[in-house]
């Protein structure tokens, strides 16, 4: 939906979820997982083999001579905070666990081919469902969709306080 209004000469926009009025700022954001610079190059992560060129990180080769450093991926994985969480429930889910355990390993092998740093950190099951932990807040929703058009069920999606985590849940 793209609404625009003006209030006090300065236009809102709604559609990105970004008002602004008078001479506010936004709010700045502290990520401590985003690199706080530039880093040297060629860099290989030692626990994963991500190599970081032209300012991203990729699967390559490992390059001679390059500055080890832990990517942000296998920094979240080790200190146990994850990005993105999708919580799988409902009467389905029992019935079509090992479906829908492959749905999420097929996801992140595609999403991780392309991007290292998204990964999924755990699968956790219980007796009302599964929860997955992400390293990446994209791939929650990447594997909520898939499971929504392959099974249908309800999909929402849910944003808290912290805007670098994000929560979904799939009831089907």
């Amino acid at each position: 939906m793209k609404t625009r209004s003006k209030a006090g000469g300065r236009e809102l926009r709604r559609e990105q979820g970004l008002q602004r009025s008078g001479s506010l700022k936004e709010e700045y954001v502290h990520d401590t997982y985003k690199s706080r610079g530039k880093l040297p190059e060629p860099t290989v992560c030692p626990q994963c083999g991500a190599v970081y060129r032209k300012g991203k990180w990729s699967w390559a080769p490992r390059p001679a001579r390059a500055h080890p450093t832990i990517c942000p991926a296998c920094r979240r994985i080790a200190d146990k905070y994850p990005a993105g969480i999708l919580r799988l429930s409902g009467p389905s889910v029992r019935r079509r666990r090992n479906e829908l355990l492959g749905v999420i390993h097929n996801q992140e092998a595609e999403a991780k081919r392309n991007h290292p740093l998204c990964r999924v950190m755990g699968i956790s099951e219980s007796g009302d469902g599964i929860v997955v932990r992400t390293t990446d807040n994209h791939l929650p929703r990447r594997i909520g969709e898939a499971l929504w058009h392959a099974y249908h069920g309800e999909l929402k999606l849910h944003y808290g306080d912290d805007p670098r985590l994000i929560r979904m849940t799939w009831k089907g």
